[in-house]
């Protein structure tokens, strides 16, 4: 019977029924959010701009809607929010998960080159919990959880600017946690390791991977399922008094 369990996961019955958006869910560690949620039994729409890939999964899924939307125009962000709102009659749980981690020097970046890794990065995630907030208000209180990376915490190289997002992405967390508490909005983030999805597997040859298995503490790799997992029960009402911190799937990454 545990066999049976371990594969099957976990079952929150308080997220059946419940209005879930998730940022960037067309592929990896999105995609496994949007399939999480589903199989709680979740009305789950996402969001992205690979359209191809997100048409796909919206029409594997039993209860999963796809709406195309370019995160860094915040215009857009917001009409696509408020037109699934129309839809749905508002959200229980946003996953601000969309993120971009291209390696870039340091001596090459410019100034429009920083506001576009700013606005793909950490703006978005703000101005996402912004314009769902007044329905979660509405709706009684809900779950916002944001999505960091262990990179800043160990300051790894070529990726100055994504680590000045992600470690923005958990003081505003912090902040947001305070702003939105008084309304039952909780306001948590998720800090992941390094994901074996097929994007992180460009940026590391296996002597790479070796190296990373070696520093965590736990010698596997952390799969997509395994932050899906978090974000489950974070959303949940057994997470219903975690807000305003961090919360790390990084096999101790150190």
């Amino acid at each position: 019977m545990s066999n049976a369990l371990e594969k099957k996961g976990a079952v929150y019955p308080s997220l059946a029924g419940k209005n879930v958006l998730v940022t960037g869910g067309a592929t990896g560690i999105g995609a496994a959010i949007v399939e999480a949620f589903v199989r709680q039994g979740a009305h789950v729409a996402f969001v992205d701009f690979n359209d191809a890939a997100g048409v796909t999964l919206a029409e594997a899924l039993s209860d999963a809607r796809f709406r195309h939307c370019d995160l860094r125009n915040v215009a857009e962000l917001q009409a696509t929010v408020s037109a699934l709102e129309a839809e749905m009659g508002g959200f229980d749980v946003l996953v601000n998960n969309a993120a971009n981690d291209d390696r870039h020097r340091y001596d090459e970046v410019t100034p429009d080159y920083w506001d576009e890794r700013m606005a793909t990065n950490l703006r978005h995630q703000f101005f996402a919990a912004q314009a769902v907030a007044p329905g979660m208000r509405a709706r009684g209180g809900g779950a916002i959880v944001n999505f960091g990376s262990v990179s800043w915490h160990l300051g790894l190289p070529e990726l100055v600017l994504y680590q000045t997002a992600k470690a923005g992405v958990e003081g505003m967390t912090r902040a947001l946690a305070r702003d939105l508490g008084g309304d039952n909005i909780r306001v948590t983030a998720i800090v992941p390791g390094n994901v074996d999805t097929p994007r992180q597997k460009q940026w590391y040859t296996p002597d790479g991977e070796a190296e990373i298995l070696n520093a965590q503490c736990l010698k596997r790799r952390i799969q997509p399922k395994d932050v899906a997992a978090l974000a489950l029960f974070l959303a949940s009402d057994d997470g219903a008094l975690c807000s305003g911190h961090e919360y790390f799937v990084d096999a101790g990454w150190r």
